[in-house]
């Protein structure tokens, strides 16, 4: 499997790297996976980048096949390689309903990863709290409050999009915190922003 990926092809576009995952997702094809899996540790890193690539776009898909690898995934957060840490946060974000115990219990791996990262990185630990707020309610409170930290401070255009990965986790409990939130920051918002924030306000009522 792993002579498929984009790197053995001599090709420079994701395109051979989704097509491997949707192979690996429709045969479900779990020892191609651990083979995938297993090249994420590459000292080459344009195939440590194809396989993080198959591996999110599997988990998109079908996150099952890539839950039992949770533990190597949280690993991938503390590279130097940007890429590998972009790409594992969005992973474990298609896979937070499925382990949660396990992101819980490593979350100031996560917490560090989400300070540290690009907006990509950044971007998908917001869907990574949301999920594992919304699993279980012991976890609800630090994720939550996670969560609206980040739309206090986070850039104006950020707010929309992330309050709307943040929204699965909204409760009857939480919601005017949520809404504090959104109200606080919409005056520096641009017009299309403030209407994409002004939906989810009319969702919260």
């Amino acid at each position: 499997m792993i002579k498929q990926i984009a790197y053995y092809l001599d090709r420079e576009d994701e395109q051979p790297n989704i097509a491997l995952a949707e192979e690996l997702c429709a045969e479900e094809n779990a020892a191609g996976i651990k083979e995938i899996v297993d090249d994420l540790a590459n000292t080459n890193k344009k195939i440590a980048a194809d396989c993080i690539k198959v591996i999110s776009e599997v988990g998109e898909r079908k996150p099952e096949l890539i839950a039992p690898y949770v533990s190597i995934l949280i690993e991938q957060l503390n590279s130097k390689n940007n890429r590998m840490v972009w790409g594992a946060m969005t992973a474990l974000s298609k896979i937070a309903h499925l382990k949660p115990a396990q992101l819980f219990e490593q979350r100031e791996t996560i917490f560090h990863a989400y300070e540290k990262g690009s907006v990509i990185t950044r971007d998908h630990s917001i869907t990574l709290f949301a999920e594992l707020a919304k699993a279980n309610k012991e976890y609800e409170p630090t994720m939550f409050r996670a969560i609206i930290e980040h739309l206090n401070t986070c850039r104006p255009k950020e707010v929309g999009q992330h309050a709307e990965r943040a929204f699965v986790c909204v409760t009857p409990e939480n919601v005017l915190d949520f809404k504090e939130v959104l109200i606080n920051r919409r005056d520096m918002l641009s017009d299309p922003q403030k209407k994409r924030v002004d939906k989810l306000l009319k969702k919260c009522n």
